[in-house]
């Protein structure tokens, strides 16, 4: 029988996948700030009008102005991460699904928990089963 698992994708660390994550994590933050600032705009522009309940206005607004500046706290997180790693490290980038042949008498901990993916500079480089 064939089952489906997920198997991860690990980077390994060299001075230019560590830039373009930098570059990745900047462009991510970026584009958070960008919306919160949008939110707080379109927030205003809904306040004006005469209809509307400002404060639930304002609540759901900031929610969701909450929301993305904590995930930019956790991008700045990443991203000093990110410095402390030392070339050659691998860090789980990704996970992707794969096809498992599984038999009576298999070792079900061993089958589910191996397997990995290593990438270095946008080649695979192994395939750990």
């Amino acid at each position: 029988m064939r089952i489906m698992k997920k198997v991860p994708v690990k980077q390994i660390l060299t001075e230019k996948s560590k830039q373009k994550l930098a570059h990745d994590f900047e462009k991510q933050k970026n584009q958070l700030d960008q919306e919160c600032q949008q939110l707080s705009f379109e927030k205003r522009k809904i306040e004006m009008k005469q209809n509307v309940s400002r404060e639930e206005v304002s609540k759901r607004f900031q929610r969701e102005i909450d929301r993305r500046r904590e995930r930019i706290r956790w991008v700045e997180y990443k991203l000093e991460q990110l410095q402390v790693l030392p070339l050659g490290s691998e860090i789980t980038e990704d996970e992707v699904e794969t096809l498992v042949e599984v038999n009576v008498g298999d070792d079900w901990e061993i089958l589910m928990n191996e397997g990995a993916i290593i990438v270095e500079d946008g080649k695979v480089i192994r395939i750990d089963e």
